[in-house]
């Protein structure tokens, strides 16, 4: 209970007690008519004064609480009022610092992707470059050796036009750059390649065959005579690109022979990459 309220209670039992008293000296009036007919309205009008100068002072007080009591109220919603504020403010605070986390968060996670991205690449780099090593230092070893019969002995040509020759007793083919299903070798890599040749003739025969880079004719190993064995053979280094073919073609009208003695061949290897 509040002061005001005491107050207010107070007052209340004065207004109550006041037509009480009022009453009593009614009723004592009533009984002794002649001792106390005077003394009860003196009476009465001392205890109505006491009463009204009491009630003066308690609404005095009354207004004194209530002003007190505003005051106090308003200073409690000022109070309550600024701590709001404080915390919005705080709210607010904490709103832009995760703000700025949640930035920072976002940028780390970039920053780790494209880091990621980056590590990723230069990876692929490093396998990419691994693998370019691993196949130069491969396609720098190619060498090939072959003879015309794989097995037994015979005659080849003569043909009306100048035909591959297909060497299939192969003794090396270091790159597998040389098909002994073909007889045409396939340059790996661009450098330069040595390549020789001998064929074997006999007998009033001509003995013959070119060096083809592509359909380019380079050289010619040619033997002919009248009787007896006899036998050609050449060499040449050339310029390859990757891709460029090189064969031995048997000349146009020429007969060779080969048995597994192994006397007409080819050969190549690579000299150097350029």
């Amino acid at each position: 209970m509040t002061v005001i309220q005491q107050v207010s209670g107070n007052r209340m039992k004065i207004i109550m007690f006041f037509p009480l008293l009022l009453l009593v000296c009614s009723v004592s009036a009533d009984q002794t008519e002649t001792a106390g007919q005077q003394s009860c309205p003196q009476d009465t009008h001392a205890a109505l004064r006491e009463l009204t100068a009491s009630l003066a002072v308690q609404n005095e007080r009354i207004t004194v609480l209530q002003r007190e009591n505003q005051v106090l109220s308003n200073q409690g919603a000022i109070e309550q009022q600024t701590e709001i504020d404080q915390l919005k403010l705080q709210s607010k605070e904490l709103e832009a610092k995760l703000e700025s986390q949640k930035m920072e968060i976002n940028q780390l996670k970039q920053l780790s992707e494209g880091q990621a991205r980056k590590l990723e690449t230069e990876l692929q780099n490093q396998r990419t470059e691994a693998n370019q090593k691993n196949q130069q230092q491969h396609v720098k070893q190619v060498a090939f050796s072959a003879s015309l019969l794989d097995q037994g002995e015979g005659y080849t040509g003569p043909f009306n036009a100048h035909t591959t020759l297909i060497f299939k007793y192969v003794v090396t083919n270091i790159g597998n750059a040389y098909n002994p299903y073909t007889g045409i070798f396939t340059a790996p890599v661009r450098g330069a390649y040595h390549f020789d040749w001998k064929v074997l003739g006999r007998d009033n025969t001509v003995a013959g065959a070119y060096l083809f880079r592509n359909e380019e004719n380079i050289f010619l190993a040619y033997e002919s005579q009248s009787h007896g064995w006899t036998s050609a053979s050449n060499a040449a280094s050339l310029l390859l690109e990757v891709g460029d073919q090189v064969s031995v073609r048997l000349w146009a009208g020429s007969t060779i022979y080969d048995n597994d003695n192994h006397h007409t061949t080819f050969s190549g290897h690579l000299i150097f990459t350029m």
